[in-house]
């Protein structure tokens, strides 16, 4: 497949780099700095951007089979950065016509589960949202642009992210996220993005993935 991956520089972005180039993928890796990629540069076509214009940005989405991204905040005061650089990667990705796009998001954003988490997780829950509520108002933010785009986009949710290895022995959940999953490596979050590239299951959804 020719899969485009923004954030690549991340520690998911890099991830999805990574796996994507051993599974014989022609990848397109959009990066601010070449010199942060996690592989060889003769092993990926490098698009440089700065991600913050549309009209730029089409000549990395045209004709691929799936655009991936790891755009977040990587820290509390990155708070906005989501939302604000998906929206163009979507005009691009609109003015292109492709259409599948995968996104990192969160596991709080997921809808409140049908059967009530033990009470020693709603209350870490709530104060990991209280703490983090910026990032995640930011990741809504995110995935509401996509609900309103043209795009077949699936956000994954993951939970707490580790740098552990990549193992495959993940669950996930459509529309959810699996019960008691509290952590994830990032490199399994990477696998899974790949995983449901091809996933119509998945069109126009979040699901959750974690341990």
């Amino acid at each position: 497949m020719r899969l485009t991956v923004f954030g690549a520089t991340g520690g998911i972005g890099q991830e999805i780099v990574k796996q994507a180039v051993a599974a014989g993928h022609q990848v397109t890796a959009v990066v601010r700095d070449p010199a942060r990629l996690p592989v060889r540069l003769s092993e990926v076509e490098v698009f440089t951007s700065a991600l913050d214009d549309a009209e730029e940005l089409r000549a990395a989405v045209s004709g691929r089979d799936a655009v991936l991204s790891g755009l977040g905040a990587r820290k509390r005061s990155d708070a906005g950065v989501a939302a604000r650089l998906t929206r163009p990667v979507l005009r691009a990705m609109e003015a292109e016509g492709t259409r599948r796009l995968l996104v990192v998001s969160a596991a709080p954003l997921a809808p409140a589960p049908e059967v009530r988490e033990a009470l020693l997780d709603r209350v870490m829950l709530s104060a990991i949202n209280a703490i983090l509520k910026d990032v995640y108002a930011d990741l809504r933010a995110m995935e509401e642009e996509m609900a309103r785009s043209a795009t077949d986009w699936t956000a994954v949710r993951p939970p707490k992210l580790t740098n552990g290895a990549r193992t495959g022995a993940y669950r996930t959940e459509i529309g959810g996220n699996p019960r008691k999953g509290r952590s994830i490596a990032r490199a399994d979050v990477a696998h899974a993005m790949l995983a449901l590239v091809d996933d119509a299951r998945a069109f126009k959804q979040g699901v959750g993935v974690a341990y």
